[in-house]
């Protein structure tokens, strides 16, 4: 049951009483109170940055129950654990649930003993479901995730195109739609999609300062990966990306071959081994999951410390969505991406070969371009990730590799004229492999059967490494000097692009690569940030936290948030007042828990 008579109380009561925060961040103030006075929203705010409460403290300041449209039925279970965690009265309606468990929940609404009904937007739309929504007070209806709607972006969601019903069905009803990711074509889809052309529009920043982001070049991947992974996220939960499923499999197995707690999870596996997999991965710690995209988009788990991938996303709102699920608590968080040419390729094949329409195969040829862009630049990432989104950054960030460790560049020109020429002269129908081993001088079998040690550009380039030719001709296909064959052979081809380069008209800067990842200087290791002497504390309140945890069957988030157990470590509080006044500390989590957490600090200071 609800903690306190919400219904005609004001949000900052709602915060603080129900929630335990002190104070409202950003814009969530004046969305909350827009919606509290039946307006229209769009709120554009990044991963960690706050948007559920925007909806959820409407919800209990406005009288009737609160919709949330969200597509992520793996975790609505996990929302609603946590909402009645803090005493509100929250459920949901999926296909996970058994008709019992249905007719339970539709009971509970026409008894209006729910604030909260989350439900996906395939339920949603159906007859039975808006006739029993029509015989209820709804106090607002929240799209989360909205981008979904949108027919270029990466997590396009047909049901969602079906939710502009909503104002017709309902239109005395104020909607709030929320995402983190959207540039402003996207937005704008969002608009005219969901009827929103009235709607007051929230455009927070994009920048999340805690997290670091790292682009390296694809060299072994493996040792790379494991360098990465012992050396700064060691004991860290954390999730790798991969393009197939197959690949998943494999960087799964030989993680745990290696002694890490990895799992995969891709759309292959059964929903009873994906839902195992991610509440494992929600629930312990030390977990690592290794993925395909169709994991983790609205991911509520806030100690994620890294985020791997091991191909290159298909776009950047792919990449900042994916990245964003590191470090959504505000601690550190770092991002590594290792990608080359072999993914430039394999994306360029598959984007020429889908059965989309023309307009939609150049849209995807633009994202890929724009992702490959911010791999190959020069200066901050950060700049120029936010950029992109219509953000801006004034200073480079210096948390990013290129500002940590800036790249080296060097006049690459008379390389280029070889590269090409040497595509040129092996008839346009080889990959990249091909042309450096006759670059190189090799006498392999097949240089030997197609007569390319005849030609004239045969060993022109044995100073240079088949790494670093692998970098010149990655970097050719970034730029658009070299086309992809789409035949499935990755045939490299000249284009008009190219012409002023390979007459020497004109000279090109390449990025020089580093033989390794840059390390970053802070580990992300949150134990280690803690005092020796404060160590003892910090790990007998965490086992308090998963102790409550198990007990109540959630994640020991929804417990309380690492970075209150800090606050707790900081003040040491002795006293139920005193805990109240801990950042997220909520008057039902201090009846439930408060006595629970001082019996552990009343130790530590008696010992003390």
């Amino acid at each position: 049951m609800s903690t306190i008579n919400t219904v005609q109380t004001s949000p900052q009561a709602v915060l603080h009483q129900v929630f335990g925060y002190h104070e409202f961040r950003g814009p969530q103030e004046a969305v909350i109170h827009a919606l509290v006075a039946g307006e229209d929203a769009l709120v554009l705010m990044p991963t960690g940055g706050g948007k559920s409460l925007c909806y959820q403290i409407p919800a209990l300041v406005r009288e009737g129950v609160a919709v949330v449209v969200s597509p992520l039925i793996a975790l609505m279970q996990d929302q609603v654990n946590a909402l009645r965690e803090v005493g509100v009265r929250a459920g949901f309606l999926n296909s996970t649930l058994s008709s019992q468990e249905w007719w339970q929940t539709e009971s509970a609404l026409q008894r209006g003993e729910l604030d909260l009904l989350y439900i996906a937007p395939e339920r949603l739309i159906q007859p039975r479901t808006l006739e029993l929504l029509h015989g209820l007070t709804i106090a607002l209806f929240a799209i989360d995730e909205a981008h979904c709607v949108s027919q270029w972006g990466h997590d396009f969601r047909a049901d969602y195109l079906k939710l502009d019903l909503l104002p017709r069905e309902f239109p005395r009803v104020p909607r709030i739609a929320l995402t983190a990711t959207a540039d402003l074509r996207t937005r704008d889809e969002i608009v005219e999609r969901l009827q929103l052309h009235n709607a007051r529009q929230f455009i927070s920043g994009f920048d999340r300062p805690n997290i670091q982001y790292r682009i390296a070049q694809k060299n072994n991947p493996k040792i790379q990966l494991m360098r990465f992974l012992r050396e700064e996220q060691a004991g860290n939960s954390g999730i790798v990306y991969c393009l197939s499923r197959n690949k998943v499999e494999q960087i799964a197995e030989w993680l745990c071959s290696e002694g890490f707690n990895a799992l995969p999870y891709h759309a292959g596996l059964s929903a009873s081994i994906r839902q195992q997999h991610q509440e494992k991965f929600l629930r312990e710690d030390n977990i690592i999951m290794v993925a395909t995209i169709a994991f983790g988009m609205g991911i509520d788990k806030p100690d994620v410390r890294f985020v791997a991938h091991l191909d290159l996303p298909k776009s950047i709102e792919a990449y900042y969505q994916e990245t964003g699920r590191a470090g959504r608590d505000g601690e550190t968080a770092t991002t590594l991406l290792l990608y080359g040419l072999e993914d430039v390729i394999k994306l360029r094949q598959m984007m020429s070969q889908s059965e989309g329409s023309e307009e939609f195969k150049r849209n995807e040829q633009q994202r890929l371009n724009a992702m490959l862009g911010l791999c190959e630049i020069t200066s901050c990432r950060r700049q120029s990730l936010l950029r992109y989104f219509g953000d801006h950054l004034v200073q480079p960030c210096g948390n990013c590799d290129n500002c940590l460790i800036p790249p080296q560049t060097w006049d690459g020109s008379e390389a280029v004229q070889m590269a090409l020429s040497c595509v040129y002269r092996t008839g346009q129908r080889f990959g990249a492999g091909h042309v450096i081993d006759v670059l190189r001088g090799s006498n392999n079998e097949k240089v030997l059967q197609f007569d390319h040690h005849r030609l004239s550009t045969y060993g022109i380039g044995k100073h240079l490494s088949v790494d670093e030719w692998k970098s010149i001709f990655r970097q050719l296909v970034a730029r658009g000097l070299l086309d992809v064959n789409s035949d499935g052979f990755g045939g490299l081809l000249l284009n008009e692009g190219c012409r002023p380069y390979l007459r020497g008209e004109e000279r090109l800067l390449l990025r020089r690569e580093a033989k390794s990842i840059a390390n970053s200087p802070r580990r992300a290791n949150l134990s280690q940030d803690i005092a020796n002497e404060d160590q003892s504390l910090w790990q007998a309140l965490r086992a308090c936290r998963k102790r409550l945890a198990e007990e109540q069957g959630v994640p020991p988030y929804v417990i309380f948030h690492d970075s209150t157990l800090r606050e707790m470590l900081e003040f040491r509080p002795l006293t139920l007042d005193q805990l109240r006044g801990i950042t997220g500390v909520g008057e039902s989590k201090l009846k439930r828990f408060g006595e629970e957490f001082l019996t552990v600090l009343r130790e530590a200071e008696y010992q003390g």
